[in-house]
């Protein structure tokens, strides 16, 4: 893990609020690191409602098969979260040691095993010996407490470089409902109908099938619009829980997401997905240039997310942002390798605001001195104008530097 901040982090940090039916505990397991917590409980009250997507990994690590596996019963008393070992690429091992866990887990909360949500994060390939989590979870079950949300976030970190919390308070029906998330991710984040690590904790009144359709549906323009190296984890995790306890202050109990009582609810919901988001593109790995990337007239918007994570994950722009160089000629190189349709000579392109290119060719009007200037801020917004349609799409992502290469080259030592 860094130890430098990195200097896009948010300088306005909010404080989570506590969230009835929700306690934290956090504890140093000795999992990887020495001398910092790297181990997770939240225990949820009875009733607490569970929803969650996961990697399309092919090579998923055994904590998602297991969530997958219990997420059908839509219900959770219990959330496990480990960092420095992934348990993944661990074979049979890996699948003892999440049911090890999850035991060990449901006998401190005493609840059943089905009920006990696991996800793990860290290295490839190392085996989880399970065993360091006994007696260590149930301490955390008689310690945990309604406030600990900073120490939570840091407990699930690796690489990241600060905490990522994120908080909303919204009307539901007569009462106030609260939304508090936490996310772990600097690295090997491309996701793929999930995010890295990410926990999103409601007192809100909500069925699983609802909540699995407020997940699935705000994750894909926030979480799944943020890529650092275009490479998809085996451990991508996001789970919300719901534990309804503000049906007593008034909250109508939601069954369905489409109900119109719920709107404001679901804004705010995709208002902190995308506020935590936004905060691992700010912390990728050796990040000093948070990267907004807008492509407009394409010919759908599913075209133009396939033409902007083209520009992203592009090596060669993300270095030359990383050198305040506004090189447009490798935005035209990432745009025409896309696949999708776009025609040479009605492309135009911008950095912060600024015109380079237009019609084909680079603009009469450009400024060397003026977009050079424009290149030394903290945050690059390249706009993309294919010209051929209504398609519009936004994705996140960082400048490519020397650190990153840094940080990955020596992961494992």
């Amino acid at each position: 893990m860094s130890t430098a901040v990195s200097p896009l982090a948010p300088t306005d940090v909010p404080d989570l609020p506590a969230i009835a039916g929700v306690r934290l505990a956090t504890a140093a397991a000795g999992i990887r690191y020495k001398g910092r917590t790297d181990v997770l409980l939240a225990v949820m009250d009875e009733g607490t409602t569970v929803a969650g997507v996961f990697t399309k990994s092919k090579c998923p690590s055994a904590p998602v098969e297991w969530c997958r596996a219990k997420l059908s019963k839509g219900q959770a008393r219990a959330l496990v979260v480990n960092s420095g070992n992934a348990n993944a690429f661990t074979g049979k091992t890996g699948k003892q040691s999440t049911a090890l866990t999850a035991q060990i887990a449901a006998k401190a909360v005493g609840c059943g095993v089905n009920e006990v949500f696991l996800a793990s994060t860290g290295v490839i390939g190392e085996p989880l010996d399970a065993t360091k989590f006994d007696g260590v979870l149930a301490t955390l079950a008689e310690q945990a407490g309604p406030d600990d949300w900073m120490g939570a976030a840091k407990a699930i970190m690796t690489t990241d470089t600060f905490p990522k919390v994120a908080t909303a308070t919204v009307k539901l029906g007569k009462a106030k409902v609260t939304i508090n998330g936490i996310a772990k991710g600097a690295g090997m984040i491309a996701p793929d109908m999930a995010t890295m690590l990410s926990f999103i904790f409601t007192d809100a009144p909500l069925s699983s099938a609802a909540l699995q359709q407020l997940l699935k549906s705000g994750v894909e323009d926030t979480f799944n619009a943020v890529t650092i190296d275009g490479d998809t984890s085996t451990s991508d995790t996001l789970l919300a829980f719901a534990t309804g306890t503000a049906a007593a202050n008034g909250a109508p109990k939601i069954s369905r997401a489409s109900d119109p009582r719920l709107k404001a609810f679901a804004k705010a919901f995709r208002d902190v997905l995308a506020n935590l988001a936004e905060q691992v593109a700010r912390d990728g790995e050796g990040a000093r240039k948070l990267v907004e990337i807008i492509v407009d007239g394409a010919t759908t918007k599913a075209s133009a997310r396939k033409i902007a994570m083209s520009v992203a994950n592009s090596p060669l722009v993300k270095t030359a942002i990383a050198g305040e160089d506004a090189n447009w000629g490798r935005v035209v190189m990432a745009v025409g390798k896309a696949g999708e349709p776009a025609n040479r000579d009605k492309l135009s392109i911008s950095f912060n605001g600024i015109r380079v290119a237009k019609s084909g060719a680079r603009d009469p009007s450009y400024n060397e001195a003026e977009v050079s200037q424009a290149m030394k801020e903290p945050k690059i917004q390249i706009k993309v104008n294919l010209g051929l349609g209504k398609g519009r799409d936004r994705v996140l992502t960082c400048d490519l530097t020397k650190e990153y290469v840094a940080i990955n080259g020596d992961y494992r030592s």
